[in-house]
């Protein structure tokens, strides 16, 4: 049995979880735009690959998109009382949107920041993030695949599984 399917075992259904997952601007048009860097994997695929997961582990996901700050910040503020953590994928607003950051920190829920990219080794503007300060953790430059790893992440973490 592998390390999924142990996970599974342990979460009774009474135990499932809801996370929320957030992706920034651009990021609908994964496939797309710049495959070069972001893959030739759609939001559509993301979603349906995240899906499975879940699905494994006993959580329920839900998604959102938009390429404006105000909606993501009112999704923020909107998922407080329906889910136990946030995955988000700010985009660019991860380098400048303190309103994201704040939305963040003012309602406590744990949460993972993603990057499909490695942040790092790419453009100096892109080295900062404003979310990485209020966020569990941060993800960054394994694909589509780091959603994943954000995922497992953060149901270990929501259910004390972590060291």
């Amino acid at each position: 049995m592998d390390s999924r399917e142990q996970e599974k075992h342990l979460n009774s259904p009474r135990d499932k979880l809801r996370i929320l997952v957030i992706n920034g601007p651009n990021l609908n048009r994964l496939g797309l735009r710049e495959p070069d860097i972001y893959g030739r994997f759609t939001l559509a695929d993301l979603e349906t690959i995240l899906r499975k997961e879940g699905e494994i582990l006993g959580v329920d996901l839900d998604f959102f998109q938009s390429n404006s700050e105000g909606a993501i910040v009112d999704a923020i503020q909107q998922a407080k009382d329906k889910y136990d953590g946030l995955i988000i994928n700010p985009g660019a607003y991860t380098h400048y949107s303190i309103a994201i950051r704040d939305a963040i920190a003012g309602e406590g829920i744990p949460t993972v920041e993603v990057h499909i990219s490695n942040i790092y080794r790419r453009e100096e503007f892109r080295h900062h993030s404003f979310i990485a300060p209020v966020a569990i953790g941060q993800i960054t430059g394994f694909g589509i695949y780091g959603y994943i790893l954000a995922l497992c992440g953060l149901n270990n973490y929501l259910r004390g599984n972590y060291a």
